[in-house]
């Protein structure tokens, strides 16, 4: 995801700074970027050019400090509210007072996260969708302590970088994954119960309904785990059976099976 937002902010012209735990961890993000546009020139979908403005727009570092200058910082980090604030205390220390912070999470309230900094009211949600490049929409959360100056802003950044965006509540799985969520869990629960193959599930979905996958491929694109994780954090804020993680969801992650990033999920990949 944080090379995903990396890129369509590059490509839209905004002078970029991607900070990474490590070298190695950075010099991944960044070979996905170009190995994107590589391909995209390849196929006649990015120009040479386009693909030269994007990267000349990117600068990769390990160190808050190097960030001192960003007036927009997208903070796209694991979905744990400790290690969150504690990336937003770093950042604090090293970046002026007009700066904006964003959250990318998918689950977590926006109003907690910006109580973990000085800023409240210069704090909000930007939840993108995955792979980045591709996907036009952005939900758009506002905290309680959110204000009207930095919504616009976030809103006429979204558009500045291709996007689509809405204004999602400020609730557990924002607009997309409070109506997702159910519908994976359940594609699982009816797998459980023999109502027929993973692949005729899927089949059923894309050629009866028109979607361009399966649940129970999109749940291997996502990966379970973090659909697991999302569907703890709406049980718990919600308490409808609907948000409860199935058990061969639960079994699954435990034994490692999270998707495509793990090589196996209800599908195996190679």
């Amino acid at each position: 995801m944080g090379s995903g937002i990396a890129q369509v902010s590059a490509a839209a012209g905004f002078k970029v700074v991607v900070r990474e735990v490590n070298q190695g961890a950075l010099d991944k993000g960044l070979g996905r970027i170009k190995k994107f546009l590589d391909d995209g020139v390849a196929k006649g979908k990015v120009t040479e050019e386009q693909r030269a403005t994007t990267l000349g727009n990117l600068r990769g570092v390990t160190e808050f400090a190097d960030m001192k200058d960003c007036d927009l910082i997208i903070e796209a980090i694991i979905e744990n509210i400790d290690d969150k604030a504690a990336a937003y205390t770093a950042l604090e220390k090293a970046v002026g007072a007009h700066c904006i912070f964003v959250s990318n999470t998918s689950s977590l309230c926006i109003t907690e996260l910006a109580s973990k900094t000085q800023r409240p009211d210069k704090f909000g949600g930007l939840h993108f969708f995955n792979p980045v490049p591709l996907m036009k929409l952005v939900e758009v959360v506002r905290g309680l302590s959110t204000s009207q100056e930095t919504y616009d802003a976030l809103m006429e950044f979204s558009v500045k970088i291709g996007k689509e965006p809405i204004t999602a509540p400020d609730k557990p799985g924002f607009i997309v994954n409070r109506l997702l969520i159910p519908y994976l869990l359940d594609a699982i629960r009816c797998y459980e119960r023999g109502l027929g193959t993973k692949e005729d599930i899927d089949k059923a979905m894309k050629l009866g309904l028109g979607y361009p996958m399966g649940p129970l491929t999109l749940l291997d694109f996502v990966g379970l785990d973090t659909t697991y994780y999302i569907a703890n954090i709406m049980f718990d804020e919600f308490k409808d059976p609907m948000f409860a993680a199935p058990t061969l969801l639960k079994r699954m992650v435990l034994a490692g099976k999270n998707g495509r990033k793990s090589g196996e999920g209800f599908y195996k990949y190679s």
